[in-house]
């Protein structure tokens, strides 16, 4: 019988509950991955949109999303907070009040900054957003992990075996970096290779294949 890979990451969240926000609050796809959440009760949704609008939109499909908290970025009661936090992280840009609040009226910006606040712990975009609206606010706001020069993607793959169990691949970088090519300075040094970054991506992966209790070979 398949496994369920997604077993070893469910205990860790039983264990210590988070909060995921939906930048997407009125699309289907969200409002139908909330109800099942809220269901198995060990990650609570966040959906940024307008509260009356989320709401008809999950009676529209008929999805019971009882117990998640939906935010609007025009009644966030910590939006000057947020403005100032935003203005601070961007100050090498210029960004004034006026231009920040413009920027964090759009849900994928908004979204971002709840976890760069601390008021959820993770996020997730796409569903009607591009790969690089979801990707930026990220960049510009969260930025990489100490230690870590680049930003890459995985994904996990399952497929059937001819036991009727699973194979269970993690698949590096097939989202974010078109080409992988060295890193030159002014001088014309190279300041990074190609095959380090390439390392640095197949490191990450293997760390969130782990979680997924998949084997840690890798392949480039």
């Amino acid at each position: 019988m398949a496994k369920n890979i997604f077993e070893p990451m469910m205990a860790k969240l039983k264990a210590d509950p988070k909060k995921i926000v939906f930048t997407e609050g009125t699309d289907e796809r969200i409002l139908e991955a909330s109800s099942r959440l809220l269901q198995d009760g060990f990650l609570t949704p966040v959906l940024v949109g307008k509260v009356e609008e989320v709401k008809a939109a999950a009676e529209k499909f008929g999805f019971d999303i009882t117990g998640a908290e939906i935010v609007d970025p025009d009644n966030f009661d910590k939006f000057d907070e947020m403005v100032e936090l935003f203005c601070e992280l961007r100050k090498k840009k210029g960004v004034t009040p006026e231009q920040a609040k413009e920027v964090l009226s759009h849900a994928n910006y908004f979204g971002t900054m709840l976890v760069k606040m601390g008021l959820a712990d993770s996020l997730l975009g796409g569903a009607t957003y591009s790969t690089a609206d979801t990707v930026r606010p990220a960049l510009q706001v969260i930025k990489t992990k100490p230690g870590n020069k680049i930003v890459s993607s995985c994904f996990i793959l399952a497929r059937p075996t001819a036991d009727g169990d699973n194979e269970i691949l993690a698949m590096g970088d097939c989202a974010i970096n078109i080409d992988y090519q060295d890193s030159v300075d002014k001088e014309g040094n190279v300041t990074r290779t190609a095959a380090q970054k390439l390392a640095e991506v197949a490191v990450g992966t293997a760390k969130t294949a782990s979680v997924f209790g998949i084997d840690p070979k890798v392949a480039v």
